[in-house]
């Protein structure tokens, strides 16, 4: 192989600079009675004169995005052709160059009435894109012909519109000769054009008297190609005319097709070719990698790594398996499992030891250093910030007080262990700018333990109103957990935990805060296992005796006491006949009469209840008793009780009772599903989720909202054919509508699947099958039983998202119009949640110490999971054609179909 030599970019410390050569082409004249008719076409100067005067401007581009401002030719005044020959510098050199570099040129015409993509009297007259590194990556050089794409400004675009090499497109057989005379001319010439730039490069010998011959006969080729593609194109004029298919677009103006002009711009030639070489940066340090600062450190510590001796001698004391018989022992080194790394300390110390905060307060970051920060800024809050970062964040701290997102990355950056510096922290906090809610939910995660921080996370809380509140109160309970809370009763939590003092006083004013505050209190009490530490327990029994104290003093808090302790004894009455039907190995019709005289017998106190109390999965529901003979007990391994109850209103509420199950999971979806149908609807989409309403009232009992609903399994045991489209006709006929379904049925179902398809997916949720897809009479589709979630599933080859073949044909199919308008309302709502993917992440942050059995398994990788699923690292465009790809392969998918076929055998042998 020949020796080739070449340079990188990176060697290249030169500007990026082009030279505008000429545009050559033709312009179709436009008659006169069309300019006396227009008068914006009138004083266009391309439509007055064929070498009116225009001007080019260059702008560099990368990744869909600019990087220079635009740069532009001088006036120049044209006679018989129009030639610039001017060079261009652009304010960016080589070096810096990404890949995806390309130059945005648009040639603009003048006219003082504006037009399309007008910029004052400016209007495209046309554009072009030219990439700068062809396929091998290399640079481009020498003289370029491109495309210009007539009345369009170049948009710079990745997948540009205006690309300044058109792709080939395939001829049909039945074109005419004198096309077919045309193509040939142009690809002979595009042929010469090669060679010819070859040899202007040097790359062919020069040889005087054949080279004039051969620049002869490309002048004498060019024009007979030209005079030919006119004829060709004059004689598709006219028979265009005489088919009566003549389009003469755009108001007025010749087609654009007609068309065809080149601009010949030069880029630098170099003596070897130049290859694209991105900057290499060095590894990080081992110890950024391993140790944290103290803020960040206290639950991520891993403990230190085992020490490995090598093939047969990694036991000790084991003769047998050890070559040297035993008598190699592992050291323990105490510096290996070390919080911090004592070089970087000493370095930390060094830099911000001159820093008192007055020299840095009027410290403005240059240009390059505010990108670095904006990039700081956009990590994700489960990125951890390396030790250089750190230290940027805190010499510009005050000049980043103005930027909502910039404090949870300043607190990171924080050594809460150096009294001066921890100091210096809390005093800057009071002067931020207001957090959103989203950070102040970080700042209460487990990564934050200095109680300054925590309270003015509790702070921004304080600003946010009942309802939102409730949101997140799930995980602000969990929060309690890495907070310093005496066990001691004698001691107010106000001495210790600003959140917890926080939540008391709101739950206490307000009964609907009160009511979820207190039962999700009572469950962590009342878990017993052996993964609930005994600490936390004392902990929730302690919260809950300072709200119980803190009711007392309230105007009517004794009786609001009065009303959860009412509460506590109903279901202490449901949670006995639900464990007794658990354990009865009765027949279901005897189970159901044991229910009903159970509920019946006065002694219970729940046939009526008098007065009337709120229900605890729903304190706005005030019930009155329950209706015995409206009661059902489910054939399953729990045997769950449907309760109805007779509320104030004369409506009746359906609930299921049951116990056995820790129902604390999911209860945390239905939350998170809440959460997101609320997220949704701020965005004006309402997808119409309704999900139904879930309570855990002890570690293995709860209760949950019965919708009267059928499973798509028994939907597809009773209609044939198009079973879901069969079971909407059916509860929602119409014979005007499309597909003969009311249309708000059917717009309910196509919305509810596409919310359900798109949070189900991010959440992971697993074990999907026909049985758990419920279908309600008025179009609502849901999702039920989420035993597993976070991406396990207990059956193989599970597909990433749940959209069964069932699904789609309740829509009309994947050609109908309610599937598009499915995969569209899929995509926004994936874009709409991804915006708010900080906060989700850090509800879940905040639930890792939970004992809920699929965050317990991997607890330190909870929030990777979430995050996975959302692709953060993708841009908007590839994350939608990602979820499309998902969205078209979850019905073709094979084993799924299998699963839901045995699944179904299953159920209706247990039967």
């Amino acid at each position: 192989m020949e020796p080739f030599s070449f340079a990188s970019t990176e060697a290249v410390d030169l500007a990026v600079s082009v030279r505008i050569v000429s545009l050559d082409g033709e312009q179709t004249p436009i008659p006169f009675s069309t300019l006396i008719n227009r008068p914006d076409l009138r004083h266009v100067g391309s439509n007055l004169s064929a070498h009116s005067d225009l001007y080019v401007t260059v702008q560099l581009w990368a990744d869909s995005k600019p990087l220079t401002v635009p740069v532009q030719t001088a006036y120049k005044s044209f006679k018989n052709e129009r030639k610039w020959n001017e060079w261009l510098t652009l304010p960016i050199n080589y070096t810096t160059l990404p890949l995806s570099s390309q130059l945005a040129i648009t040639v603009w015409d003048l006219s003082p009435t504006g037009g399309d993509g007008a910029h004052g009297h400016a209007i495209p007259f046309g554009g072009t894109t030219l990439p700068l590194f062809d396929k091998e990556n290399q640079l481009q050089k020498g003289r370029q012909k491109c495309h210009l794409h007539r009345r369009k400004a170049a948009d710079g675009l990745s997948s540009s519109s205006t690309p300044s090499v058109l792709p080939k497109v395939r001829r049909k057989g039945n074109r005419k000769d004198e096309e077919s005379i045309v193509d040939k001319e142009v690809e002979e010439m595009n042929r010469m054009e090669k060679l010819l730039k070859k040899h202007e490069m040097g790359e062919i010998p020069r040889i005087e008297w054949l080279d004039q011959l051969v620049f002869r006969g490309t002048e004498k080729r060019g024009l007979n190609g030209s005079i030919a593609s006119r004829k060709a194109k004059q004689t598709h004029e006219v028979t265009a005319t005489q088919d009566g298919t003549e389009n003469n677009g755009n108001d007025g103006l010749p087609p654009v097709d007609d068309e065809s002009f080149t601009l010949v711009v030069e880029l630098p030639r170099f003596d070897f070719p130049v290859v694209f070489s991105d900057h290499e940066y060095p590894a990080p340090p081992i110890s950024s990698l391993q140790h944290l600062s103290s803020s960040q450190s206290n639950i991520i510590l891993k403990p230190p790594p085992e020490v490995q001796f090598g093939p047969g001698i990694n036991s000790l004391g084991n003769s047998e398996n050890s070559g040297f018989g035993g008598r190699l022992v592992r050291v323990y080194d105490p510096e290996v499992g070390a919080r911090d790394n004592p070089a970087e300390s000493k370095h930390r110390r060094l830099v911000r030891s001159h820093r008192t905060g007055v020299l840095d307060r009027d410290l403005k970051p240059n240009a390059k250093v505010r990108d670095e920060l904006n990039g700081i800024m956009a990590y994700s809050p489960t990125h951890m910030l390396s030790p250089e970062e750190k230290d940027l964040v805190w010499k510009f701290r005050h000049h980043l007080t103005r930027d909502k997102r910039a404090l949870t990355k300043f607190v990171k950056s924080v050594n809460w262990h150096d009294q001066s510096e921890s100091r210096q922290a809390v005093q800057i906090l009071v002067k931020w700018t207001e957090i959103d809610i989203d950070d102040a939910l970080e700042l209460l995660g487990p990564t934050f333990d200095n109680p300054a921080v925590r309270a003015y996370a509790v702070n921004r809380l304080r600003k946010a109103d009942d309802d939102e509140l409730l949101l997140y109160l799930l995980q602000l309970v969990q929060a309690l957990k890495f907070e310093h809370i005496s066990p001691d009763a004698a001691e107010e939590p106000t001495q210790d935990s600003s959140l917890a003092t926080f939540l008391i006083s709101r739950a206490s004013h307000n009964f609907m805060l009160g009511n979820y505050f207190h039962w999700y209190l009572m469950v962590e009490c009342d878990d017993k296992s052996e993964d609930q530490s005994p600490e936390y327990r004392k902990l929730f029994a302690k919260v809950e005796y300072d709200f119980m104290m803190q009711l007392v003093k309230q105007h009517d808090g004794i009786e609001t006491r009065k009303i959860l302790l009412r509460q506590a004894e109903m279901i202490a009455v449901l949670s006995k006949i639900s464990g007794d039907m658990k354990t009865s190995r009765e027949p279901i019709n005897k189970k159901v009469d044991r229910v009903k005289q159970f509920l019946a017998d006065p002694k219970n106190e729940i046939i009526s209840i008098d007065p009337p109390l709120p229900l605890p999965l729903d304190p706005s529901i005030m019930i009155t008793g329950v209706d015995p003979a409206e009661t059902a007990v489910f054939r399953s391994s729990l045997f769950p009780i449907m309760l109805t109850f007779k509320t104030t209103t004369g409506k009746k509420y359906q609930i299921l009772f049951k116990t056995g199950d820790d129902l604390r999971q999911d209860q945390l979806v239905i939350q998170t599903i809440t959460l997101m149908d609320q997220l949704l609807q701020k965005e004006n989409l309402d997808l119409k989720l309704s999900p139904y309403k879930i309570l855990a009232t002890g570690a293995t009992a709860g209760a949950a909202q019965f919708v009267p609903s059928s499973s798509l399994q028994s939907i597809v045991n009773k209609y044939k054919g198009a079973p879901v489209l069969g079971y909407l006709k059916y509860n929602n006929p119409d014979d005007k509508a499309p597909l003969g379904v009311r249309k708000e049925a059917l717009d309910t179902y196509v919305k509810s699947c596409a919310g359900y398809c798109v949070i189900t997916y991010l959440l992971g949720v697993g074990d999907r099958h026909l049985d758990n897809l419920l279908l309600a009479p008025d179009g609502h589709f849901f999702h039920a039983d989420f035993g597993f979630i976070l991406g396990r599933d207990p059956k193989p080859f599970a597909p990433a998202m749940k959209l069964s073949k069932e699904m789609v044909d309740g829509m009309g199919g994947a050609g109908s119009d309610q599937y598009r308008e499915f995969r569209q309302y899929c995509f926004t709502a994936y874009t709409a949640l991804r915006k708010s993917s900080n906060l989700i992440l850090n509800l879940f942050s905040l639930m890792v110490d939970a004992n809920i059995p699929d965050i317990k398994l991997e607890p330190d990788k909870v929030v990777l999971k979430v995050k996975e699923r959302f692709h953060l690292e993708m841009s908007e465009d590839d994350a939608i054609r990602h979820f499309g790809r998902l969205i078209e392969d979850s019905p073709n998918a094979f084993f799924p179909v299998v699963i839901d076929r045995i699944h179904g055998l299953v159920q209706n042998w247990n039967l």
